[in-house]
């Protein structure tokens, strides 16, 4: 089918042919060099304006100008406003633009390079973004600036809390893939609970909390249902800051040589068979079968101190290899 067009050249509608090229254009104040099309007139040889190929050249340009620089999504803004619980307006005024700059970027303006430079460093950095909000909390209205400031408490919390958790789960995959969300829960606890017998510390600031499957870490139960297993196990293996200390790393070892052997489901009836747990139930739910989350079932971490100190004495464990006789009687009792 031949194509034709208004030709302003020839002052008529003529046919035209479709060319390949390489063009150059400014845009945001940039150099940028993308492939586009071109429609010229079969008469006279000029090109004609084709607004199919006008927009094809348009999304070509606009690609490989965010390819080039790097330019953040839209989604990606969208994230920054999730993380830090902030709107679009109040989000602009912090960062010294017109109230309705972010808003504009969403409905698909062009953002320059400098700006987007800062939304990215602004949602990787949160200490970065919290200096922001400080010094220019005087721009937005009081209700805005403490739902933000909350956020980036809680981020704050949880990067300190989660870098820990984080590393333990980056050893447990590196040592097997296998491991279920369920088994790496339970891990978890134990890795806390032997770190203490050994120590006297707790290696996770995170209390646990007890779930009707057992101890539950909420932080990581959280981000496995919102981003999925494989998702977070995936950035969590890509994260090159994650390291055990040498002792660390050694109680790990222990708790996969003496409870990874065991399924998910073993575990949690291990775990629910030991007094933090149970009495954390009995307390706090008086019997009652809940849904996750829906009470405040913290198992305190004195419970654990106080049950794991008697279980150090009664098994009389002094190095890591003796968990093993421990973790034989918990199996043992659940399988009776």
């Amino acid at each position: 089918m031949k194509k034709s067009a208004f030709c302003e050249y020839c002052f008529s509608e003529r046919e035209y042919q479709v060319y390949k090229v390489r063009r150059t254009s400014i845009l945001k104040e940039e150099e940028v060099s993308y492939k586009a099309k071109e429609a010229v007139c079969n008469v006279c040889g000029n090109e004609i304006f084709v607004s199919d190929i006008c927009e094809y050249n348009l999304m070509n340009l606009y690609k490989e100008y965010r390819r080039n620089y790097n330019i953040i999504s839209t989604d990606e803004i969208e994230k920054v406003k999730i993380k830090y619980s902030i709107n679009s307006e109040a989000l602009s005024l912090i960062l010294g633009w017109n109230s309705k700059t972010i808003e504009r970027y969403l409905d698909g303006d062009m953002i320059g390079v400098s700006n987007s430079d800062l939304l990215r460093k602004v949602y990787e950095n949160t200490s970065y973004y919290s200096i922001i909000l400080q010094n220019n909390k005087e721009r937005i209205n009081p209700v805005d600036y403490n739902k933000s400031r909350q956020a980036i408490r809680y981020i704050l919390d949880q990067d300190e809390t989660e870098e820990k958790i984080d590393a333990v789960i980056k050893y447990l995959l590196i040592r097997c893939e296998d491991f279920t969300a369920l088994s790496i829960q339970k891990l978890l606890y134990y890795v806390q609970a032997f770190h203490y017998v050994f120590t006297g510390n707790f290696m996770f600031e995170e209390d646990c909390e007890a779930w009707k499957d057992g101890p539950f870490y909420p932080s990581l139960y959280e981000r496995y249902e919102q981003f999925g297993y494989e998702k977070v196990n995936k950035d969590i293996m890509a994260n090159d800051k994650l390291r055990l200390e040498n002792f660390e790393r050694n109680i790990v070892e222990s708790i996969i040589k003496f409870y990874g052997c065991y399924s998910g489901k073993i575990l949690k009836e291990m775990t629910k068979s030991e007094a933090p747990w149970i009495l954390t139930r009995t307390n706090s739910i008086n019997g009652k079968n809940i849904k996750y989350g829906e009470f405040n079932t913290v198992i305190e971490k004195s419970l654990i101190q106080e049950y794991f100190d008697s279980i150090k004495e009664k098994y009389n464990i002094s190095s890591l290899l003796d968990i093993q006789n421990y973790s034989r009687d918990s199996f043992d009792k659940i399988s009776i």
